[in-house]
């Protein structure tokens, strides 16, 4: 099983905010309710399951404004 995760932009170190965002999950019989999550919950979820985490990069050409 993999889950795809990528970094968002608006969370930094330190702010205490949810740094990842889930982009899907493949395999395995995983429901995940959150759009956000800790790199803390990540590993959690990827031990107790056996779920690799696939950490995605970004491309770098957002204008960092998000929704409309």
């Amino acid at each position: 099983m993999k889950v795809f995760v990528r970094e968002r932009n608006r969370a930094d170190e330190g702010q205490k905010l949810p740094r990842y965002r889930v982009v899907g999950v493949q395999g395995g019989d995983l429901k995940i309710y959150v759009k956000r999550i800790r790199k803390c919950e990540l590993d959690e979820l990827a031990e107790q399951t056996g779920a690799e985490i696939v950490y995605l990069k970004r491309d770098g050409k957002g204008d960092g404004k998000g929704r409309a």
